[in-house]
């Protein structure tokens, strides 16, 4: 299939985890909304627009965010449960418009339409505002949409929609289009490619595409400057594919002789750990639950696992966690094969290079998984979801001093009423992230 009858599109939702917070919270829709943790080592998991114009980003500290925030906003705990839920909703929405989704992430992926086979500019264009349309009038979202002959060229497409925008790149312009635009906004071209690429001037994707083999394969590699300078003049033929879900990542190992002491099986399990957590890092996931399997010299194997009370990739936790679980090989007579695996999987922010610190009270929010992660109850935390006996479902919208301030509103009620009850109101129990749906 050549690739002048062919259009990808690419969707992203727009400011994903900000939006859903001011569409269920229906009184922060035009203030500046940051989601993500708010500890001393807290950073940005989502901004919305109105904080974006204040300069916060993504993935920045929250401490230096903080101080750029006006007075009107608000930081948020994350509700992923919550973002799971209307990411579902949306890509089930654009499912009756293209069969075949490759998500990304919980909010973005690529389609490749049946009905724009062979499509004109016009028609991709048409199909592209009744798309964001539907999506807009059914679920209250704003997605941006990039649409081209190929993956790359629609993904940069989408970028330079945002926000609130549709991009269609005209079959065969797609060289003059990339030209113009920095290295870095190729799949592929990180910060260090990036650096070498401007050490012998090549700034732009035309500058790129303009190098010569040699130079190609000197500055990035072999494989990786033939490729990135292909995809530079907008060629990509690759295909638009419904990824199975990985459910895990794991490492093991066989011992050339039985491990009889607890101190050299715990160094092969954190060994096992740190080539289990690549795997979790490459594959932009976060893990739950840690399992430890081991085999004894009669050959019965043992499995143990633990799960956390919300999802992470940070390498020490997991790693301490699969030590933890570890029986003394004196106990069974010696070692013969360990392994550590990492499931639960989710994709919870929206950028791999940062973790997400999480403080411990806003466990059950962040939970993945159906059932609610048992936490101890400290009193109510801004950012809450609440229930209340006789006004319904609401948030937190401040505590302390023995008090707590509800502002009781959901997805489809409008800006609500605030209203203010003693700390242990018995009328007050903790909602679930689902509620505000309704």
């Amino acid at each position: 299939m050549g690739g002048h009858d062919r259009w990808v599109i690419h969707l992203d939702m727009d400011a994903f985890y900000a939006s859903c917070e001011q569409l269920t919270r229906p009184t922060l829709a035009r203030r500046p909304v940051l989601v993500g943790g708010a500890g001393p080592r807290g950073v940005v998991a989502g901004a919305s627009y109105q904080a974006r114009e204040h300069g916060i980003k993504s993935a920045m500290p929250m401490s230096q965010a903080r101080r750029l925030l006006p007075p009107n906003g608000v930081i948020l705990p994350p509700r992923f449960k919550l973002y799971e839920l209307l990411s579902t909703q949306v890509f089930d929405l654009v499912a009756q418009y293209a069969p075949v989704l490759e998500r990304i992430s919980l909010d973005e992926a690529f389609a490749e339409p049946p009905s724009l086979a062979g499509a004109s500019s016009a028609e991709v264009r048409e199909f592209g505002t009744r798309l964001r349309e539907h999506i807009r009038s059914e679920i209250g979202l704003v997605a941006s949409i990039g649409a081209a002959s190929g993956k790359q060229v629609a993904k940069v497409a989408s970028d330079l929609a945002k926000p609130d925008g549709l991009l269609v790149v005209d079959q065969g312009t797609e060289r003059d289009f990339l030209a113009p635009l920095p290295t870095r906004v190729l799949w592929g071209i990180g910060p260090v490619a990036e650096g070498k690429l401007r050490a012998i001037g090549v700034r732009t994707l035309g500058q790129l595409t303009a190098l010569s083999d040699a130079d190609a394969v000197s500055t990035l590699g072999s494989v990786v400057g033939r490729d990135l300078r292909r995809l530079a003049t907008g060629v990509d033929d690759r295909p638009v594919s419904d990824r199975a879900e990985l459910k895990q990542v794991s490492a093991e190992t066989t011992f050339d002789r039985d491990l009889i002491d607890l101190p050299s099986l715990r160094r092969e399990v954190r060994d096992l750990a740190v080539h289990a957590h690549k795997r979790l890092v490459n594959a932009g996931k976060v893990a739950r639950t840690v399992v430890v399997k081991l085999r004894d010299t009669t050959f019965s194997t043992v499995t143990r696992s633990e799960t956390m009370a919300s999802p992470t990739d940070e390498f020490d936790q997991l790693a301490s966690m699969a030590e933890r679980l570890l029986i003394d090989p004196t106990e069974f007579g010696g070692v013969r094969l360990a392994g550590v695996a990492f499931s639960g999987l989710s994709v919870p922010h929206q950028d791999p290079l940062f973790t997400l610190s999480v403080p411990v009270a806003e466990a059950s929010e962040t939970s993945v998984s159906k059932e609610p992660a048992p936490v101890v109850f400290s009193g109510w935390r801004p950012g809450n979801d609440v229930v209340h006996e006789e006004h319904g479902s609401g948030w937190v919208q401040g505590a302390g001093h023995g008090r707590v301030t509800v502002r009781f509103e959901t997805r489809s009620s409008g800006p609500g009423v605030a209203r203010t009850f003693t700390q242990e109101d018995p009328a007050l129990r903790r909602g679930d992230p689902s509620d505000c749906l309704s």
